[in-house]
């Protein structure tokens, strides 16, 4: 009987394994928190506790997927010598699967770093509204700087979801494109 040994194991080990492991990651968690574990929790749970799990949620996930992001872009540089001196040509397959992927650390990037602090911190301003005013902060009768907030908050959600879903389609469009041709240069 053949016996693992750590020379074994370490001989498993293999960037294109671990490019194929990280991209699998981060595509699964987005695809998750996108279109199914943030769908369960927005039907399960009351507002304001899907409120405070996204607060809690959003900031790591923004973060892991834009380093895992970053990650894969400079391991994809690395062993496509050809991005860089063909960088304006983004007919070139190796180039534009580069821009995917600078496309999708740029906008969870951007979602760290810009617009889910700013929800983030408008979420917690309109929970205290909320219990100041004894009202939810969806029902008709809230005041004016409720209103206000609300509609300064449903933009702001809206361009997370947005640059989130870039995002995604870019992953998404890189996974594709490896699932065809591969990793290797």
């Amino acid at each position: 009987m053949d016996h693992w040994t750590v020379g074994k194991f370490v001989g498993l080990f293999s960037f294109k394994g671990l490019y194929t492991l990280s991209f699998s990651f981060v595509f699964g968690m987005s695809l998750w928190v996108t279109f199914i574990g943030g769908v369960i929790a927005y039907k399960t749970l009351p507002r304001q506790h899907f409120s405070t799990l996204q607060h809690r949620t959003f900031p790591i996930y923004f973060k892991l997927n834009a380093l895992v992001s970053t990650g894969l872009l400079l391991v994809w540089i690395r062993n496509h010598s050809s991005v860089i001196t063909h960088i304006a040509h983004p007919t070139i397959p190796d180039v534009s699967q580069a821009y995917a992927l600078v496309v999708a650390a740029a906008s969870q990037a951007l979602n760290s770093l810009w617009i889910g602090p700013a929800t983030g911190k408008l979420l917690i301003v309109r929970l205290k509204l909320e219990k100041q005013e004894g009202k939810d902060a969806h029902d008709a009768d809230v005041s004016a700087e409720m209103k206000a907030m609300n509609a300064k908050f449903a933009r702001l959600h809206g361009y997370s979801s947005l640059a989130n879903l870039v995002s995604f389609l870019a992953l998404a469009f890189h996974g594709l494109w490896i699932g065809n041709y591969g990793i290797s240069a």
